[in-house]
Parts: structure tokens; C-alpha cells; sequence
């Protein structure tokens, strides 16, 4: 079915869509193939893939009103790959002279705030906020696929920092996380149905190939604008994988920096465990509807095994088979 944006809604470049179209915007969006979802307004099919679809006005006033600057950073990720922990480790390398161990807003605001989510916050309500003004770097962050960022980002010389997740225990941690945002109940939904969503391609943000794919064939053909980084790559080594960040971003680590352990400091300030622990990430919401709570759980690799069922997992499987044969790109699902 065609659901790319229709001249008459793509002409739409006001401040509020709905105030001044609202009628024949409202008319294409039901248009659209819709399904049930943890948002209360469900998702629904555009550009290929399923956008939350509380979140679509946002993503279209994105499409249409940003523009990249080529000092700008920006964390693209599938939902529940481990978002909430790379933007408290990139915020603190580009800060990381700013702020001291003891000052940094890490510790009373969510990192939610300090890489702000165009889609949620940036462009919400589809306000299109003023952002020459920010400083340089611009930190930002979405879950949009890489097919569907606006062509500023995909030709200017911003860098882009993707982090993969192996789908287990990305199909986990969504359930959970969806278990805070509704009554899984209430959907009729069980964990084996919602894996066969999820092997559907009928999620959030999804399908779980093409999102990933495209960020990864993103990173091979223009690796200098794309970072390609794996979760699991990042809690098996995460002095490493920060240099590596820093260096890609454009902040590399100076020699006398190594030697009095500001990496490790990094990584002690941010790792999930300290996070986890913040009296800011324990309470209060993000965006007035995500609980703060709900963005750490464990953070274990491999704590799938702990949920799927062995019929679960061979669908899991055969789809992941199916999807990323002859891609060059492996998942590791277990320590």
C-alpha cells in the first residue's frame, strides 16, 4: 500500500499541521494501516516502517523543518538498544570540561534531556522550536530509520552514532519497557504474541531489520559519517568502545587525560548500575508519559534465556536467519 507523504500533507510547513490542516491531515493519517501497540495510539505504517503514532506529527515536522549543522552529533537507535546509556556516555565526552564528576546534570536530569529525542521532545506537539541557538555541538537523538532522517543530515557532515542491540534481548527489554507505558492485559497480548509482532516487523520503530540494516549499510559505505556500534560490544569493553566514540565524534582523549583516567571516570559515572541508582532516574516521567524508571531494567546480555521459550526462539531465529543472511552483520546473544 503507498503511504509515503502525499504532496498536499508534504506541503505542509507551518508551525501546527493540525491548526491549519488539520481536516485533510487527519483524513491521510486514516488512511494508513494501523496496529495495536504499548502507546495508547497504536503505530502506524509510514515510509516503511511503524511509527508510534502519538509520534507521527513530530517525525513529519522533523522531515520538514530540520537542519543539520556539520559540527552536529546524533544517536540513532531501535528503541530498547541501549539509548538511555550511550547519550549519558557521549554527554559526558563532550562535556567532559565543562563538568566536573560532582556538577554534571547527569546526576538531576535524565539523559533523555541532555540528548534530546527529536521525535519526543524536540518537535513535539509539532512545534518547530528555534535551534540556532543551541551550542555547537548540537546533540540530538531518534529512533527514525536511517531512510527517513531529512536530507540535511544524510548530506551534511554531522556524524551519526547507531547502537545495535541483538534482537533477544531487545524483544525482552521492549515487553518489560511496554509493561510500564499500558496493560499488557488489557491488549490481549502475550509474550509469544507479541514475538510474533516482533518477527512481523509490526513494532515500534520496526521492523527490526530494515532499521538496523539500514544504519549498518549506512556505516560500511560512508564510515565517517557513521558509527556502527554493537551493545554488546559496549558493556564487554567500555574504556574501549568510549575512545573509539570519542575519537569517531571528534573528541579524542589526550595522552594526559589517559594517564589521570578520565575514561574510567566515564565509564564509572555512567555505567547502568549508577545510573540505575540516581534519585532522577527513579522517579518522575520524561515527555509527561515515560516514566523515568522504565528506562533501565538490567541491561544483561543474554537474559533472554530467562523469558523465550524454545518455540519462541526458533521463530526468533528463523527470522533472523531469513533477514540478515549475506549481510555481514552478526548479533551475540549471550557472555
Amino acid at each position: 500500500m503507498e503511504n509515503s507523504l502525499s504532496p498536499s500533507v508534504a506541503s505542509f510547513q507551518s508551525s501546527s499541521v493540525l491548526e491549519e490542516h488539520g481536516h485533510e491531515f487527519k483524513e491521510w493519517l486514516a488512511s494508513l494501516p494501523k496496529e495495536k501497540s504499548f502507546a495508547p495510539s497504536g503505530i502506524t505504517f509510514y515510509q516503511d516502517f511503524w511509527c508510534p503514532t502519538m509520534l507521527l506529527q513530530n517525525v513529519i515536522s522533523f522531515q520538514n523543518h530540520f537542519h543539520a549543522h556539520d559540527q552536529d552529533i546524533i544517536l540513532a537507535s531501535k528503541p530498547k538498544s541501549g539509548t538511555t546509556w550511550l547519550k549519558a556516555i557521549i554527554f559526558s565526552i563532550v562535556n567532559r570540561t565543562q563538568f566536573t564528576l560532582s556538577n554534571t546534570p547527569l546526576l538531576t536530569k535524565v539523559s533523555h534531556e541532555l540528548v534530546p529525542f527529536f521525535e519526543v521532545t524536540v518537535y513535539r506537539n509539532n512545534k518547530i522550536p528555534d535551534l540556532t541557538t543551541m551550542s555547537s555541538p548540537r546533540l540530538f537523538s531518534t529512533h527514525v530509520p536511517y531512510a527517513s532522517l531529512p536530507k540535511s543530515i544524510k548530506e551534511s557532515k554531522c556524524r551519526i552514532v547507531y547502537v545495535c542491540r541483538n534482537p533477544l534481548d531487545t524483544l525482552v527489554s521492549h515487553w518489560y519497557f511496554g509493561s510500564h507505558l499500558s496493560d499488557i492485559r488489557s491488549l490481549g497480548w502475550t509474550l509469544e504474541e507479541f514475538v510474533g509482532k516482533f518477527c512481523d516487523g509490526k513494532e515500534g520503530f520496526g521492523p527490526f531489520w530494515s532499521h538496523v540494516l539500514g544504519y549498518w549499510k549506512a556505516s560500511i559505505e560512508n564510515p565517517n559519517k557513521v558509527l556502527f556500534l554493537k551493545y554488546e560490544d559496549l558493556k564487554e569493553d567500555t574504556i574501549y568502545q568510549i575512545k573509539r566514540l570519542a575519537e569517531f565524534i571528534g573528541f579524542p582523549f589526550s595522552q594526559e587525560e589517559l594517564r589521570h583516567g578520565v575514561v574510567e571516570d566515564i565509564s564509572k559515572l555512567c555505567s547502568l548500575n549508577a545510573l540505575k541508582d540516581l534519585e532522577v532516574n527513579k522517579n518522575g516521567t520524561h515527555a509527561s508519559f515515560f516514566p523515568n524508571k522504565s528506562f533501565y531494567r538490567k541491561g544483561e546480555v543474554g537474559d533472554w534465556v530467562n523469558h523465550l521459550s524454545p518455540s519462541m526462539l526458533e521463530r526468533l531465529n528463523k527470522m533472523i536467519e531469513e533477514k540478515f543472511k549475506d549481510s555481514g552483520l552478526s548479533f551475540k546473544v549471550s557472555c
